[in-house]
């Protein structure tokens, strides 16, 4: 699910006597199905360009959206129990080192890293890489049910929206 919040956007091209947004504000949901329909030149282009970052304007336009990626196996048991679309990497332990690739490039809002306290493997000691990888990068990481619920509901909340801010890309 995404959302797309468009708050008091106004927009004119340079030149032009007329705004082609003036003070517009909306909400929507991605899950909806939603047709964009207009004559030729009432802005649905312009607005689809504005999504996309490629004008200055005033006013904000907020999107959030929120991929979901896994090892191989895992992905294919979690998308065929869901019918959720999982971007799948390599499985084991390769699949964790190319998502721990994009964590260390600001590509990963939030890791679920489910282990074994109990009993233990003898790849536990990268564990502590993975965590300490998060810990640089300030990426929320849960390794229990509880804490994933947690940091889900407040990605979803909007909480976790400062890492946009504080972690730029380079």
């Amino acid at each position: 699910m995404g959302q797309i919040s468009v708050s008091q956007l106004t927009f004119y091209y340079d030149g032009s006597f007329d705004n082609i947004f003036e003070n517009v504000s909306f909400f929507i949901d991605t899950d909806w199905k939603l047709g964009l329909i207009g004559r030729n030149g009432k802005g649905k282009t312009t607005f689809l360009n504005l999504l996309l970052g490629k004008f200055a304007y005033k006013g904000s336009i907020n999107t959030t959206t929120h991929s979901l990626m896994a090892t191989n196996t895992t992905g294919k048991q979690v998308s065929e129990a869901t019918s959720l679309p999982i971007k799948r990497y390599l499985s084991g332990r390769g699949g964790a080192e190319q998502i721990l690739a994009l964590l260390s490039c600001n590509e990963v809002d939030v890791l679920l890293f489910f282990r074994d306290p109990i009993n233990p493997k003898a790849t536990d000691a990268n564990d502590m890489d993975l965590l300490r990888l998060c810990d640089v990068h300030n990426v929320p990481v849960a390794t229990n049910i509880a804490t994933a619920e947690a940091l889900i509901l407040a990605l979803e909340r909007g909480d976790l929206d400062w890492r946009e801010a504080g972690n730029v890309s380079i």
